[in-house]
């Protein structure tokens, strides 16, 4: 058998498909593709896929990770020719690499998240930068949103690595953010923009990067960051 990573982008055309139909349309494409997928044991056999971390509804991404289990090996350049081209436009493969069967599963592995988050809003370049150099300042910042079952009260500054100001001109620009993201929490842009201040939602939403390191269940797994 034979696990490969794959890098891939999600374009602004499948940026309001579920993860769910994300999974179906990847196990379609490569089984068109005719790539001799591994599959779960039990009474229920699935392909053995697997994301990072899912893309949130409304988000763009060139930094999606997913490791996808062969039952016999495939070099990296002919999975991509082949499954690309069963792969609508809007999602591409970026880089294929083997990675270890052994090693611990890829979701235990990532730790956080980079975003560009496109924003509008009457305020100045100097206005924008005091306002993340105060968040960045506090040592707890008590938040909640409203779930199905009711808020959750958290502490959003806990969730938040850094903030950074790419761009900004005349009531427009891009705010870098690098978020948390792992079993114990993940951070959302949107929350840290209305945190920041804005009042209307991001224009944009997209991921960068996604940081791996050592699995929660091994700590002697080498750090790896994902670009």
């Amino acid at each position: 058998m034979q696990r490969l990573r794959i890098r891939f982008r999600r374009g602004l055309a499948v940026k309001f498909v579920s993860h769910l139909d994300i999974m179906r349309l990847w196990q379609r494409a490569l089984i068109r593709a005719g790539m001799p997928l591994a599959y779960s044991e039990g009474f229920n056999p699935r392909p053995r896929l697997s994301l990072a971390a899912p893309l949130a509804v409304g988000v763009t991404s060139e930094a999606e990770l997913m490791d996808i289990t062969l039952a016999r090996t495939a070099s990296p350049h002919f999975f991509t020719a082949a499954v690309n081209q069963q792969l609508p436009p809007s999602i591409e493969i970026l880089q294929v690499h083997q990675v270890a069967l052994t090693i611990p599963s890829l979701q235990s592995q990532v730790r956080y998240a980079e975003y560009e988050v496109g924003l509008e809003a009457e305020k100045g370049r100097r206005e924008v930068t005091a306002a993340l150099a105060s968040l960045l300042a506090l040592k707890h910042l008590p938040w909640q949103h409203q779930r199905d079952t009711g808020p959750h009260h958290y502490d959003l500054r806990a969730l938040i690595d850094d903030l950074w100001l790419i761009d900004w001109r005349n009531g427009h620009g891009t705010i870098g953010m690098r978020l948390r993201c792992d079993s114990g929490g993940s951070g959302r842009p949107e929350q840290v923009t209305a945190a920041l201040g804005f009042a209307r939602r991001p224009e944009s939403l997209h991921r960068t990067r996604l940081i791996l390191g050592p699995s929660l269940n091994n700590k002697e797994t080498t750090s790896t960051d994902q670009r």
